[in-house]
């Protein structure tokens, strides 16, 4: 993957969610009880919000493949689109991978949440999904969403998530910089396009 811009809908995981891993184990559970909504690209806690067909050998066109990797991204946005026409709140993401430190000019449609760490073997975030790594940072270097604002304090982690942890592979972590659609999908200000 290249610093392209991919798309993504992922499933909200906020105060409404009362499953298995309801959200008010999960703010226990993590201690992150300054949390609004979490809008992670961990693929546990903000599932995709559709499933694509992988027996389609057009859909394979569009879905984003990384060193044999399957992953949640992909490289349309009217792709995307078209698999959630049907829902009704989801999270549409733009997201960037190993960004510089100048963001995405993506502010007409979306707005920046943060930047997210993702483990290179997989799809778990190191900042939400992991327990913590108290010695790297401290639940309250994290944003509202569960993200990091602030393009030197992630690259900071990012680089001693593995110094520190050298036998934990999640520390071990790809950057991505995330943008919320907002209107596209959001409870309070749905507007179907």
């Amino acid at each position: 993957m290249t610093n392209e811009i991919y798309y993504t809908a992922l499933e909200i995981y906020d105060s409404e969610t009362g499953d298995e891993f309801s959200w008010g184990k999960y703010i226990e559970w993590s201690k992150l009880t300054h949390l609004t909504e979490l809008v992670s690209l961990d693929g546990m806690l903000n599932g995709l919000a559709f499933k694509p067909d992988f027996d389609s050998k057009d859909n394979w066109n569009y879905i984003v493949t990384d060193e044999n990797i399957v992953t949640v991204f992909f490289n349309s946005r009217e792709y995307v689109l078209s698999k959630v026409k049907d829902l009704d709140h989801f999270n549409f993401l733009a997201v960037i991978k190993e960004p510089n430190e100048q963001k995405a000019e993506l502010e007409t449609e979306f707005e920046f949440v943060g930047y997210d760490l993702i483990e290179k073997d997989g799809d778990i975030s190191a900042l939400t999904n992991c327990g913590g790594f108290d010695e790297t940072f401290a639940p309250t270097d994290l944003n509202e969403f569960g993200l990091i604002s602030d393009y030197e304090k992630v690259k900071k982690i990012q680089t001693k998530l593995p110094i520190n942890n050298p036998a934990e592979h999640h520390a071990d972590c790809y950057l991505y910089e995330v943008w919320r659609h907002k209107n596209i999908g959001r409870k309070t200000a749905y507007n179907k396009t």
